[in-house]
């Protein structure tokens, strides 16, 4: 078994999009910086999607009267959480590929493993 590339893995992380995408298409057989390429490109397209599942049913709400925009508002504390859940698994990711460790980062991690081919 060859020795995993540590150093690729948490560049993944460090340069997100750039990083994963040149492992995905350039080291086909290294399989742990792959799952880590993966599993930042998660992060990445969770920071992406989840403010616009926020926005598109806040702006529907906000068109109630009175109580809308306040809902609307309150909602976005959604968006914070995923976005602190979003750093969490940031570092999480970054620590396992230092320590050689394939584990999925939290609630976006089942992504990266589904993206693998």
């Amino acid at each position: 078994m060859e020795k995993p590339n540590r150093t690729l893995a948490f560049l993944s992380y460090l340069i997100p999009v750039i990083v994963p995408l040149y492992v995905i298409f350039t080291q086909r057989k290294e399989v742990f910086s792959r799952y880590h390429a993966f599993q930042s490109l998660a992060l990445v397209v969770g920071a992406v999607i989840v403010p616009i599942f926020w926005a598109i049913p806040a702006w529907v709400v906000t068109w109630i009267p009175l109580i809308g925009p306040l809902l609307s508002a309150a909602s976005f504390a959604l968006v914070i959480g995923a976005y602190i859940t979003i750093l969490v698994g940031w570092v999480m990711g970054m620590y396992a590929a230092l320590q050689a460790q394939i584990r999925p980062v939290p609630l976006f991690g089942g992504w990266g493993e589904r993206f693998q081919i």
